[in-house]
């Protein structure tokens, strides 16, 4: 493709508001992310910086106002650690301060990235820019699985590099590019209603014999296929509740008389294998359709007895609970969970598992309070406008935001930067609907 041509279709979708170097810059960084944080990153400076130009100020919007008040708190936090570090010998105060990086800098590109997001025809380019680029994803991780692919594989020195550990990471589970089962489970998680929302749309254009329509249906339905094949490979509860609910919200209200009675009816023999309670008689008979990696993951069979308990979610969140109690205000800094759990239990975690004390015990309970606070808050103002009933683009949009907030409950993909970069977006998207 000719360099006008491609300018062209780069410039194809662009709001009013945002200028043509930005919004190039910001569809290119969306199509790389899952492939290099780096080269995202360094695209996102564009419209990071032209995005915040010729605007109206930030504190006109209240959204602003909050995150700068939670930006605030995270800084005293971390000020504070800093003088009182002796009473975690073994915790880096550097750590707190690094681990604003998390945040802050979020926190803008959730106002500067809105031109980019203002209309649906935008929200719309950048999705399939999303969906685009999770084609490495799914070829790495299928190649990885069913291929014998290993890396790990890096250029420019190691700056990018992709893991793609042999046999999956942990083994047997499909990771791919990624260097974790669960943080690739959750990259596609959050790119599959946008997935299906490409799937419907070329649906009707087939529907409707628009030229080159058979095509682009047959494209996607391979991406479909591939996807699915993927995320049921990672072996990640989330990720397969994530496939089955995007569903009927991405196909929007008018289906649900049909789709979710027939979910159901298609679910139940799952539910039959997996429960506990379900007499012998059912249960054995499910457990003769449905294969056992699948419900032996849903109940955790497949790892009964081989799990200590510490490395329970629950004891996780039990210790967390007790720590935050002793320190509610300002919390014990970033990444001191890995430090002070081994402590109490002689075993590592890094992390809660949990988004929303995670943010309480690294910062307190205001900023947890704030943070999760403000994303429930665009999510429910979405729903109460409108969004679920809008365009398919719209429908997907909500929903990949919502499923990815949703993983937060159990899991912090958001630690890995492509995921965080894209939650962002995402949420951005969902305040320029909300507006």
């Amino acid at each position: 493709m000719s360099a006008p041509r491609l300018l062209a279709r780069l410039d194809a979708g662009r709001p009013p508001q945002a200028d043509a170097l930005g919004w190039r810059c910001f569809q290119l960084a969306v199509f790389v992310l899952p492939a290099s944080a780096l080269f995202a990153g360094l695209l996102l400076l564009v419209p990071l910086i032209q995005g915040s130009r010729r605007r109206a100020p930030w504190w006109h919007d209240r959204v602003n106002v909050l995150w700068m008040l939670t930006a605030a708190l995270m800084v005293v936090g971390a000020a504070a650690l800093t003088f009182r570090s002796q009473e975690v010998p073994d915790y880096p105060v550097s750590l707190a301060w690094f681990g604003l990086f998390n945040w802050l800098p979020f926190f803008w590109a959730f106002w500067a990235f809105q031109p980019y997001l203002a209309d649906g025809a935008a929200r719309r380019r950048v999705a399939l820019a999303l969906v685009a680029g999770t084609v490495p994803v799914l070829a790495t991780g299928l190649g990885q699985l069913l291929l014998g692919w290993h890396g790990p594989w890096q250029i420019l020195g190691g700056a990018v590099i992709w893991h793609l550990k042999e046999g999956g990471n942990p083994t047997g589970r499909l990771s791919g590019l990624f260097d974790y089962a669960n943080i690739t489970a959750a990259w596609l998680a959050l790119s599959w209603p946008l997935l299906l929302a490409a799937l419907i749309s070329c649906w009707r254009r087939w529907r409707d014999r628009l030229a080159g329509s058979g095509w682009r249906l047959l494209v996607v339905l391979l991406l479909v296929v591939a996807q699915v094949a993927s995320m049921v490979l990672t072996d990640s509860r989330n990720a397969w509740g994530v496939m089955v609910t995007a569903v009927p919200l991405v196909a929007g209200p008018a289906s649900w008389i049909w789709m979710l009675p027939l979910l159901a009816l298609a679910l139940l023999p799952v539910a039959l294998a997996t429960l506990p309670g379900v007499p012998a008689l059912l249960q054995d008979s499910a457990r003769a359709v449905v294969p056992q990696s699948i419900w032996g993951r849903l109940n955790d069979f497949n790892h009964h007895g081989h799990r200590r308990l510490a490395s329970l979610r629950i004891t996780q969140w039990s210790v967390a609970a007790s720590l935050i109690a002793e320190r509610p205000w300002l919390g014990w800094g970033a990444a001191a969970f890995s430090v002070i759990y081994p402590l109490r239990t002689g075993r590592w975690h890094g992390h809660t598992h949990n988004i929303s004390i995670d943010l309480a015990f690294s910062y307190g309970l205001p900023v947890g309070v704030l943070v999760v606070g403000l994303v429930l808050w665009l999510h429910i103002r979405g729903v109460r406008q409108g969004m679920l009933q809008g365009p398919v683009f719209d429908r997907a949009w909500w929903t990949a935001a919502f499923m990815l907030a949703v993983l937060h409950a159990t899991d912090i993909p958001t630690y890995d930067s492509r995921v965080n970069i894209a939650g962002w977006i995402l949420l951005a998207g969902l305040r320029c609907w909300s507006r």
